[in-house]
């Protein structure tokens, strides 16, 4: 094996060989070998082709037994069922790291996936790692080396740059690749992860993370595999200084699980995985566009982490413009992401005013046209001193087009500090003006969708990663696998540490109890799920005449609605008071792992959804944040002099519930409070359900 590191093998290769190079410029094949020679990759390239002496003018060589010196990165390019015997002539050839550009393995179902599996088997073996398969390769763009097939890289010239792109899809790779290059935006590296049957996305990260040329982190995301890793390379970007942008698409499978509970119909696995990127401070946008072009914005402006309570308060942008139609184009789109344009106060219109500038306490400041070059540079500056803002936005308009030097030179000269965005959209299509700003490292947009996507994510509530929970011993009299009934997880949650209703379990053939009436009576059952649709719960219950008549309808209701749930009895429960209901929910995400949520609760809960999620456990300061980042808690913050309820308790509850995610010995699969009543002195879970494996 070649005494290069692993992260070199893969993204700096000295030596390259190129199994199945073809000599027909017809064929994706031949394209690697081009690709270098084309840009002007200095290391040693090895085309391998049985059937040829040389190629596009260069020797060929019979098999990578021939080749006369080491080699660091070997690209397969031959048919899928022959790529197995290839890996223990990659070894001998001293490679590190096998790219496999063929098809046919897991993406064809289970018999490809066998395959596959055996394949990453046979590699770790002898000591190699795979990248795909299935992958259209990698590139290095400062130093030619092209181990690729994508097409993108048939331009004359490679924009070399600080951005690097890892992606799970080889065709939108090369996309993304060409619409930033025609921005000016360059590239140092760029990776498509194939089937990911071995190298994964989080390891290509951390491998970025220690790249002198990498400055940014991109990723095209379709699902997350192997999250513990890449949770650690995001962790190391962060510390690093290296920001990392994402761009998702669509939900992954959601399973029949996730029907059985309300936290699963409310939030779904894509909303898991938003929660998982944000607790690694990864800036999750909407637009494809804005991968890239929030790139000088992450990387040239400091994030802050808000206070808790910071979610009450839009981010305040500050607008300039000299055109107002394309001002209010970004306007629209900035309430639409929960961020408000914020009109000058009137000292600093009075202040402007001593500077020659007039401008009016409106949303947007208008421009007239009549105003120089200095003074759009002075307003500029004081903005973005100024206090009452938390980013400055510029829109610029046909100037841009017609006169790119005079329309952005006062953005160019203007002093920016580091500590406020500046963000600039041009309203017509000025490809000139854009280059410029992009020379000068400020964040420059074609649309205003992408320019207000960009700046939501930038002010997005960020989290934090799981906190460190103490081990939580399942509790003996309890089960260990299935569902558990109400009185079950109601002994379960009151073991955590929180409040439950003082409930007792009646024989329904005696009722007897001690609960002192008025009453809540339940049918129990590890069979029911949602016993208020069945007709399984009574509330308001006056005495025991009630209770005997309210038993026999909810047990005929069972009886005929679900004739083989088994019984356990009838829970029986005081009235509770309550200023609010909310939900809390816990779920074992396939992809992320455990997460929790808190929402507004009762049987609304998913019909306008209202609720935060995170990785669990969360500590209390988290959940303070949680709670700030659902409208519903505002009925209890001092919303309109409505009583104050016990925040403090709520958050206590939040992190006791979260360590589920703790229980030793058993896999809580999903978990639920539906609803915990929040009163001015202490909260108390009224009900609930949870799963295990």
């Amino acid at each position: 094996m070649s005494d290069t590191s692993f992260a070199d093998a893969l993204l700096s290769p000295r030596s390259i060989a190129l199994v199945g190079a073809s000599g027909d410029l017809g064929k994706n094949t031949a394209r690697p070998l081009r690709f270098m020679r084309k840009h002007g990759y200095a290391g040693a390239v090895y085309p391998i082709n049985a059937g040829r002496a040389e190629i596009l003018g260069e020797k060929a060589y019979p098999s990578l037994a021939d080749v006369p010196g080491p080699v660091d990165h070997v690209f397969i390019m031959i048919p899928g069922r022959e790529v197995a015997a290839m890996l223990a002539q990659c070894a001998r050839a001293g490679a590190r790291v096998v790219t496999i550009y063929s098809d046919g393995f897991g993406e064809t179902g289970p018999e490809g996936q066998a395959r596959q599996a055996e394949l990453v088997a046979q590699a770790r073996a002898l000591g190699l790692r795979l990248l795909g398969p299935n992958s259209i390769g990698s590139a290095n763009l400062h130093t030619g080396g092209i181990v690729s097939v994508n097409a993108a890289f048939e331009a004359e010239t490679l924009l070399a740059g600080e951005i690097s792109m890892v992606s799970q899809s080889g065709s939108m790779m090369g996309s993304l690749l060409s619409r930033a290059a025609a921005r000016g935006f360059g590239f140092a590296k760029s990776v498509s992860v194939g089937n990911e049957s071995d190298i994964t996305v989080g390891e290509v990260v951390h491998a970025l993370v220690d790249d002198p040329h990498t400055k940014v982190i991109l990723l095209f995301l379709e699902t997350l595999r192997d999250a513990a890793t890449l949770a650690r390379a995001l962790a190391r970007a962060q510390a690093a200084g290296k920001p990392v942008i994402a761009y998702k698409l669509g939900r992954s499978e959601q399973g029949d699980a996730l029907a059985q509970s309300h936290t699963g119909a409310m939030a779904g696995n894509d909303v898991a995985v938003d929660a998982f990127l944000k607790a690694y401070g990864v800036m999750r946008v909407r637009h494809l566009e804005t991968l890239f072009e929030i790139a000088p914005l992450a990387s040239r402006h400091t994030r802050r982490r808000p206070a808790p309570g910071a979610a009450d308060q839009p981010a305040r942008v500050a607008v300039i413009t000299t055109t107002g139609g394309g001002a209010a184009t970004v306007v629209d789109n900035l309430g639409l992401h929960g961020m408000v344009a914020v009109a000058p106060p009137p000292d600093f219109v009075h202040r402007m005013a001593q500077q020659g500038l007039r401008i009016r306490e409106t949303p947007v400041i208008d421009l007239t046209l009549a105003a120089s070059s200095a003074q759009y540079k002075m307003l500029l500056e004081e903005l973005l001193r100024a206090g009452w803002c938390d980013a400055v936005l510029s829109v610029v308009g046909s100037s841009a087009q017609f006169h790119p030097a005079l329309a952005v030179k006062p953005l160019l000269e203007a002093d920016k500090p580091e500590d406020k965005p500046l963000a600039v959209f041009l309203a017509p299509e000025a490809p000139e003006s854009l280059a410029l700003l992009h020379a000068g490292d400020i964040a420059a947009f074609r649309t205003p969708e992408a320019c207000a996507d960009a700046l939501a994510v930038y002010f997005a509530q960020g989290s934090r990663p799981p906190a460190p929970g103490t081990a939580f011993a399942w509790p003996a009299e309890l089960p260990r696998s299935g569902m558990l009934s109400e009185h079950e997880a109601g002994a379960l949650f009151g073991r955590l540490g929180v409040s439950v209703a003082r409930g007792q379990l009646a024989d329904p053939a005696t009722l007897d109890h001690s609960v002192p009436y008025p009453v809540v009576a339940k049918v129990c059952s590890r069979d029911l799920a949602h016993k208020t649709e069945l007709g399984a719960v009574r509330v308001g219950i006056a005495d025991s005449d009630a209770l005997r008549s309210a038993t026999e309808e909810m047990l005929e209701n069972v009886r005929r609605q679900a004739p083989g749930a088994r019984i356990d009895g009838i829970l029986v429960q005081p009235m509770e008071t309550r200023l609010i209901e909310m939900i809390l929910g816990y779920r074992h995400d396939p992809l992320v792992g455990p997460t929790v949520l808190l929402g507004a609760g009762g049987i609304a809960a998913e019909l306008s959804p209202d609720y935060a999620v995170r990785l669990a456990p969360v500590d209390e300061e988290e959940a303070f944040r949680m709670m700030h980042e659902v409208r519903q808690t505002r009925l209890i913050r001092g919303f309109r002099g409505l009583p104050q309820g016990d925040c403090q308790a709520l958050a206590r509850a939040i992190a006791a519930f979260s360590r589920l995610a703790c229980a030793t010995g058993v896999q809580i699969e999903e978990a639920e409070i539906n609803p915990l009543f929040v009163r001015a002195d202490g909260v108390v879970a009224v009900d609930g359900l949870a799963r295990l494996a």
